[in-house]
């Protein structure tokens, strides 16, 4: 009863209009202090003994100083360089500015590792110039919201870290390694119908005739921007610091390439900078220290056992689970956000991922490529929300396009899904 109780007042408080976070909490705790019933102000104090026990982990430091960098590097015009750099190894035409698109929102996935942030700092450079070049607006945001959701599948990623979190035999560095051919995978699989559509419908005639950028030069101004991959990837692989290090010492780098070489940031800038992150990192990690009350409701509620016996005997097999698990991702993603699905379904899916021996720094990579497309997947899409509101089209005008690219993005997963090699050889490589 209590059990049934917990999932239906999270649901109520959804509906209510109650923030996620705050309805995990008030969930969670409604039902310990009814399961504790005889000693309920004892039973009680499970409360702020799990809030904070979801907040004090040492990877959950990673988490604000990876959303400065986005920020740092959305105000920087690394985006901007960029772009024109991919331009002058591809050229132009129709299809073109939609491929570099995604792939400098894939390259900044290496330096950010935020899905919203890279929507708004490729977005800003990115949807004003396929409008002059004859995109739709709707096409564009719908392009610029599907290629952002790569970013928390190439490394570094908030989302691997707070699945490392939840779940201890998934390291952070094999999670990031696992994260990088999927993320690859992903991208490819989105440039396939974002150039046919382009193609079909005769979209970028206008750009046709417009000269590349001069290469040397793009490359030289672009320098600084390819490099930040390298240095927090490779600082990690050559274990110069560790990924809570790696983030730290993007801010810095960030900052110095902002403020000193590109001149882009300036003293004034750094309050805005600074609030923003700030206010972005509080929700995530509130949202995720309230739903360690939630998960402790789970565990002593003994919710995790009859579910897990329920799917693993329902007959389906292994490959029927697989199937149902992805479907219910799908659905859930149209409604939640990365981070909540995380926290809310990673201790419900563990034990059955335990049951069936299946790799978890694998799963960690199904579940991570299920979230990314849910970021773009309306009516809850928080990539596309940001793309919408730069090209200024409403989120319902960009159905007929972005289906294509929720598509795709699936086809990728399934290949994953039944090739584990994809995301477990890079991590068995490095010997992680």
């Amino acid at each position: 009863m209590i059990s049934a109780l917990l999932f239906a007042a999270f649901i109520v408080l959804l509906l209510m209009g109650v923030p996620i976070g705050a309805a995990l909490g008030l969930a969670g705790a409604v039902c310990i202090g009814l399961a504790n019933s005889d000693a309920q102000w004892f039973g009680l104090l499970a409360v702020p003994q799990n809030f904070y026990a979801g907040l004090g982990k040492y990877p959950l430091l990673a988490i604000p100083m990876f959303v400065l960098v986005g920020s740092i590097f959305e105000r920087s015009g690394v985006a901007l360089r960029l772009v024109n750099f991919a331009l002058a190894i591809v050229g132009r035409g129709p299809g073109m500015l939609p491929l570099v698109t995604i792939g400098v929102a894939m390259f900044m996935g290496g330096i950010s590792g935020s899905g919203p942030a890279t929507a708004a700092a490729v977005g800003g450079v990115m949807i004003a110039a396929m409008a002059r070049a004859g995109y739709p607006a709707a096409f564009a945001a719908s392009v610029v919201g599907a290629a952002a959701a790569t970013d928390i599948l190439i490394p570094p990623s908030i989302a691997f870290i707070v699945y490392s979190v939840l779940v201890p035999g998934a390291s952070v560095p094999a999670l990031f390694a696992a994260g990088m051919f999927p993320g690859i995978l992903a991208g490819l699989a989105l440039m396939i119908p974002a150039v046919w559509l382009s193609r079909r419908h005769k979209m970028g005639a206008l750009e046709a005739d417009t000269g590349r950028p001069p290469f040397w030069r793009s490359l030289s101004e672009a320098s600084w921007g390819l490099f930040a991959p390298v240095l927090i990837l490779g600082g990690m692989r050559a274990g110069l610091f560790t990924p809570t290090e790696a983030a730290v010492v993007a801010v810095f780098y960030g900052l110095f390439v902002g403020m000193v070489v590109y001149r882009t940031i300036t003293v004034r800038d750094l309050f805005f900078i600074l609030r923003e992150s700030g206010e972005l990192s509080a929700v995530i990690l509130v949202v995720v220290s309230l739903a360690g009350i939630f998960a402790y409701s789970l565990s002593t509620l003994g919710v995790i056992d009859p579910i897990t016996r329920a799917i693993v005997n329902s007959g389906l097999g292994e490959y029927g689970v697989m199937a149902l698990l992805i479907l219910m991702l799908v659905v859930v993603g149209m409604f939640l956000d990365g981070v909540s699905i995380f926290l809310i379904l990673v201790p419900l899916l563990l034990p059955i991922v335990q049951h069936y021996k299946w790799n978890q720094v694998w799963f960690g990579v199904i579940l991570t490529l299920m979230v990314a497309v849910g970021q773009f997947t309306p009516p809850m899409a928080v990539n596309l929300m940001v793309s919408c509101r730069i090209a200024k089209v409403s989120m319902e005008e960009t159905v007929p396009w972005v289906l294509w690219l929720v598509f795709s993005m699936l086809a990728a997963t399934l290949l994953v899904v039944a090739f584990p090699q994809i995301a477990l050889w890079l991590p068995q490589r490095l010997g992680y």
